[in-house]
């Protein structure tokens, strides 16, 4: 089996994994609950601009905790974030009238603005839409861990569906989640692109022609 073929097999894998994302219904479903809307408006406008979408931002919580406030995870991660303490308390440092992790607002802010300091890490040529999915992946598998899969990967590289085959699979779960939750196509859009299923057919038929 060539290289080529055995990379088109793992993003299948991720294109599958995709598929059990589509289980979630989208952010704006009566399923989640709008507790929390005004927070994610606050801090979305407050930390990335008033243009920016809120709702990705509430579509990763949902990712994180399901919107639950006292969600606790076995490393540690708290709240409706799921923000570790020591990343809370670093973050405090710079922010100190963040009050308390348990507190849902709080813990929103801190990790909305956590988010943004991922966001300007990500800035060779990506557009916003891309660093946008690039700062999710390092929220969830640290910063380091989503560099060395972006140095890994092939040039040219236009965004998360390149570096993804070389992330964990947790975390290209994760992303495809939030994507799915937001209710954004993960196809890339124009008119010499196609679904990803059909692009990895397409190059496993040529692989094995060749």
């Amino acid at each position: 089996m060539s290289a080529r073929t055995l990379c088109c097999l793992l993003l299948l894998g991720l294109a599958l994994g995709q598929v059990q994302a589509e289980e979630l219904p989208p952010v704006d479903s009566e399923h989640w609950t709008d507790e929390y809307d005004a927070y994610f408006r606050k801090y979305s406008k407050r930390y990335f601009g008033a243009h920016f979408d809120w709702r990705w931002f509430k579509a990763q919580a949902i990712a994180e905790s399901h919107l639950k406030p006292a969600a606790e995870s076995p490393v540690g991660a708290q709240g409706i974030m799921q923000i570790m303490p020591g990343t809370f308390y670093e973050i405090k440092e710079a922010n100190p009238h963040f009050m308390s992790i348990k507190e849902p607002r709080w813990n929103i802010a801190a990790g909305i603005y956590y988010d943004r300091m991922l966001f300007r890490k990500w800035q060779r040529q990506l557009s916003e839409q891309e660093r946008l999915l690039m700062a999710f992946a390092s929220y969830n598998a640290g910063l380091g861990s989503i560099r060395k899969a972006y140095k890994r990967s092939p040039e040219p590289i236009r965004g998360w569906q390149d570096v993804a085959a070389h992330a964990p699979k947790e975390t290209r779960g994760y992303v495809s989640r939030i994507q799915i939750l937001r209710g954004k196509d993960l196809r890339r859009k124009g008119p010499a692109s196609k679904g990803i299923w059909q692009t990895l057919s397409d190059k496993l038929v040529g692989d094995e022609a060749s």
